[in-house]
């Protein structure tokens, strides 16, 4: 493989995106189910790859693209660092607080479930296969193809080469769960009365169906924080974000790897190294002149291209072998993510229940795009303030980070029932906190509806 591969894999990952783009701005089957474009191009890219049709001269390198772009994503995370903002209401603490249990409570029954099925059931009738599976349908619908791409390269470095094409099935399954069950979840919540700031699901702008934005509606990329007559700004922030990527990678695979401990994920090590230059640098001058958005699209990029790399690198005779292991752990996961919104959602949230819960069951299934998408619906002006209660703390990052680095180590070590028992008791935990912290509601379902017609009829008053 040279440089002329790498081009070559691109332009066609870039034409099958375009085509894909175009296929959700023109067909309504796309627009009303609201797949991704990248989705979309990398399906295209597989029916069109060597392992059907045979018609893209794709390089054999198609399948490590996802493990690099993975480290430039979370170097991404790692730059664009976090804030803590302080609230003034105890009330507001409260929401806030409440909303991060039940994240977390959600995230760990992602962990524990899978799990302890693949010890307890898969492996009764299928013993060679590898505990590790459990942990790929968390993250591959938790995480999304870019956690499920670097956590199936880690699994692949201690010895489970299938990991990845398995957590990429997992994270595009996972897509398609929060696609079609959010609509299918939005659907029912309006014909309940469950939603506070929508009367009828019909009532869908078209930016959202097509994904062509109007003029009306564009917003700026970013500052331009460099003059283009000494640099171009957006050279700047990918020469930062692949500065310390770079570094990060060259680290791990020099000094950490021979010299101190083995098995850790380069991701890891870029993230952490991309954190201490953000605390470093976040009081100076120099942050001045970094635009998170800028780095945010860079992230974005990289992650359409991992989506189509994903999808369209899945060895099908991988998906075959693992089909009944892949189909039981598939209906765990629709399982764990639906039982987030009912009945976890409206017990740990009490206003605006559903969009927060809404919102949570999308990154749930693969991506935070898909949360806002179909926050977006539900509410379309973020009135219930579910975007700023999500990003109110870093701590869910941090714990995920954890999670994505050791249990790999620790299942390929048999220790799965060590990580059923931590997940099992974090769970718990999230719960006993709720419930002596009063942020456990005891109400009925059916009582909901009042308070969505209320906070809705509030906000038409003012």
């Amino acid at each position: 493989m040279n440089i002329y591969d790498l081009f070559i894999d691109f332009a066609i990952a870039s034409l099958l995106i375009l085509i894909g783009q175009l296929f959700r701005a023109k067909f309504s089957f796309f627009q009303r189910f609201f797949i991704p474009s990248s989705m979309i191009a990398g399906f295209l890219g597989l029916l069109l790859g060597s392992q059907c049709l045979n018609i893209l001269p794709f390089s054999e390198g198609i399948g490590s693209y996802a493990g690099v772009l993975i480290i430039i994503i979370f170097t991404v995370v790692g730059v664009n660092g976090f804030e803590f903002n302080k609230t003034n209401s105890k009330e507001e603490a409260n929401r806030i607080i409440g909303f991060q249990l039940y994240r977390f409570v959600a995230f760990f029954m992602q962990f524990f479930i899978p799990i302890a099925l693949t010890v307890t059931v898969i492996r009764s009738f299928y013993p060679d296969v590898n505990e590790g599976i459990g942990l790929l349908l968390a993250a591959g619908f938790s995480g999304g193809h870019g956690t499920a791409a670097a956590v199936g390269k880690t699994f692949a470095e201690l010895g489970f080469a299938e990991a990845t094409d398995l957590g990429m099935t997992f994270a595009t399954v996972g897509i398609l769960v929060g696609v079609f069950g959010g609509l299918i979840f939005i659907k029912w919540a309006t014909k309940k009365g469950y939603t506070g700031y929508i009367k009828d699901f019909k009532y869908i702008g078209g930016d959202l169906k097509t994904g062509l934005i109007s003029k009306e509606n564009r917003q700026s990329l970013g500052d331009e924080t460099i003059s283009s007559v000494s640099l171009d700004t957006l050279c700047y922030h990918l020469s930062l974000i692949l500065t310390v990527a770079g570094i990060g990678f060259y680290i791990n695979k020099k000094v950490l790897a021979p010299y101190v401990l083995s098995g850790i994920p380069d991701f890891t090590v870029a993230y952490i190294l991309a954190l201490v230059l953000f605390l470093l640098l976040r009081k100076t001058q120099v942050y001045h002149y970094i635009d998170t958005r800028i780095n945010t699209k860079i992230a974005g990029t990289c992650t359409d291209y991992l989506v189509f790399f994903g999808i369209s690198a899945i060895k099908i005779t991988v998906i075959i072998k693992y089909a009944i292991p892949l189909l039981i752990l598939s209906l765990a996961g629709i399982v764990c993510t639906f039982l987030a919104v009912i009945p976890l959602g409206y017990r740990f949230i009490k206003d605006s229940w559903f969009e927060h819960s809404i919102f949570c069951y999308g990154y749930l299934t693969g991506v935070f795009a898909i949360g806002f998408v179909l926050l977006r619906i539900v509410d379309p002006d973020n009135k219930s303030k579910t975007i700023e209660d999500s990003a109110m703390t870093p701590l869910s990052g941090f714990l995920e980070i954890a999670c994505w680095t050791s249990f790999p180590i620790m299942l390929v070590n048999g220790n799965g029932w060590t990580i059923v028992g931590l997940t099992l008791a974090g769970f718990i935990a999230c719960i006993i906190i709720a419930v002596s912290g009063k942020m456990w509601h005891r109400d009925s379902l059916k009582d909901r509806q009042f308070i969505g017609i209320s906070v809705s009829n509030k906000i038409k008053a003012s």
